[in-house]
């Protein structure tokens, strides 16, 4: 088991948590943040977009953060004597509130239309913090000890109920970006868990299938998908599936099989288990081609609705990688009219991935 985490505060005020290994060997003595602190920018505002109604974050201030800085001037290494870093000593896992958040800092219920849709606008309540996987600058999440990733789910697991927590978040949503293809910023091991102020529109089209399905909807869904050709890994507690209409290349969801909303739900024994599963399909993603394969992993959990019970953790991971040196942009039918058109079938794909992984 992990230890329990090291809760500090940086000079500006924002929170910062150490989630240390099992077998650290780092005392629980941490330096103070010694910067001058800084105003920290105003939340952020929605708006609302009555041609899909969905809310749209306008958060201007992102645009001055830091955009591939060279490694001795990393924001999130430990710091040093040269550079002052977000992280202000030695660390395993860190977890801190991100300097430039698009949800938040303030923490409230949003406003939501309740007359004309055109030109409404509210503040962009919530939260988002950063979720750095290794004070090294170099490496992969897949390319660490399954004891380093077990701490990484166990900060997961705390900040999802800690956030959760929080007035007015509505979903909860950790993730990682890999690759400049995808758009990653800082080269540095790292996720972002965001806390939303409503339900996303990826989520609220789930809602609508399971409104029409029924409360077994994830059930059903489960015994479809893990009865399938397209099963690439399978642990005690997890099954990992390329989807049967999958949009991108390679594509990989993923379902615990005990029915539960978020990561905070897992046991101790399930989070075990996920820690060797979640490193066998980073590292199977990897070793489909010589070089790192860029790619999004969502942890897709259980919005606060009054149906909640309906829904079920689901991992997904995405790439637009097509081949060695091709990747699948969003044209026009996909990023105009939203209908995705597949590069190769999901059944190849699956084959693939399990020889891979195995």
């Amino acid at each position: 088991m992990t230890k329990p985490p090291l809760h500090h505060h940086l000079s500006d005020g924002r929170d910062l948590f150490y989630f240390d290994d099992a077998n650290s060997s780092l005392t629980d003595d941490r330096a103070a943040d010694t910067r001058d602190a800084m105003e920290r920018p105003t939340t952020s505002e929605l708006r609302f977009d009555p041609l899909t109604s969905e809310w749209i974050t306008v958060a201007s201030h992102r645009q001055t953060r830091a955009f591939l800085p060279p490694a001795n001037a990393c924001p999130l290494c430990p710091t040093s004597s040269e550079n002052l870093s977000e992280i202000p000593d030695n660390f395993d896992v860190a977890v801190f509130e991100n300097k430039g958040p698009a949800f938040g800092p303030s923490i409230g219920e949003i406003e939501v239309p309740n007359g004309s849709p055109f030109g409404f606008s509210t503040q962009a309540f919530g939260r988002c913090e950063v979720v750095v996987f290794s004070p090294e600058h170099q490496g992969s999440l897949g390319s660490m000890p399954m004891t380093r990733i077990r701490t990484v789910i166990e900060a997961w697991i705390q900040r999802t109920k800690a956030l959760y927590s929080l007035a007015g978040v509505v979903q909860v949503f950790p993730f990682e970006n890999r690759g400049e293809e995808i758009g990653v910023t800082l080269h540095h091991p790292h996720g972002q868990i965001y806390s939303y102020p409503f339900v996303t529109p990826r989520t609220q089209k789930l809602s609508k299938s399971i409104e029409k399905r029924g409360p077994k909807f994830f059930f059903d869904l489960f015994e479809f998908e893990s009865k399938s050709e397209r099963v690439v890994l399978e642990s005690e507690h997890f099954v990992a599936f390329v989807p049967f209409a999958a949009r991108w290349p390679i594509e990989i969801h993923a379902l615990p099989k005990r029915h539960i909303q978020d990561l905070s739900d897992l046991t101790s024994e399930e989070a075990d288990d996920l820690a060797g599963f979640y490193q066998k399909l980073l590292r199977g993603v990897d070793a489909l081609y010589d070089s790192p394969t860029p790619y999004i992993s969502a942890w897709h959990q259980a919005p606060k609705v009054e149906n909640r019970k309906d829904y079920r953790l689901m991992l997904q991971i995405t790439s637009p990688r097509r081949a060695e040196d091709k990747l699948k942009y969003l044209a026009g039918s996909e990023s105009a009219m939203g209908a995705f058109v597949g590069d190769v079938a999901p059944e190849v794909v699956a084959e693939r991935l399990r020889e891979v992984i195995n």
